[in-house]
């Protein structure tokens, strides 16, 4: 059965390029803690082009927490940030490379991009 974060993680995989991230190159591991064990999941970067897998070697940055706290992010629910902040989960290397992985982040569940309001707001009118 699939969770929330195991869904994240293989659609990230096969969105192949992010343009969002065509000035990024590493590598981010993320150590998942649950009843079972710990999920961990792979994340290289290359000026823009993600690979996901679920090798869990050296990294640039490694992320830990609990795979209940990720699927409440990856959900919308809560966001990575304030949760680094209530150290739900803890970063440790490259603290830029995990910054700028938020761009990847889902909003609020019914969230619109600011240009896309815009265009309804304006059709609206």
């Amino acid at each position: 059965m699939s969770n929330p974060t195991t869904s994240f993680f293989q659609a990230l995989g096969r969105r192949g390029h992010e343009a969002l991230l065509e000035e990024v190159t590493g590598t981010i591991r993320f150590d998942l803690t649950h009843e079972q064990g710990v999920d961990r999941w792979f994340v290289a970067i290359e000026r823009g082009d993600v690979r996901v897998s679920r090798d869990g070697g050296e990294a640039d940055c490694a992320l830990h927490g609990s795979r209940a706290t990720f699927d409440r992010i990856v959900s919308g629910q809560s966001q990575l940030y304030p949760a680094w902040l209530r150290n739900e989960i803890r970063a440790e290397g490259d603290l830029l490379l995990s910054r700028t992985f938020l761009r990847l982040m889902p909003g609020p569940p019914g969230a619109q991009h600011p240009r896309d309001l815009g265009r309804e707001r304006r059709r609206a009118a």
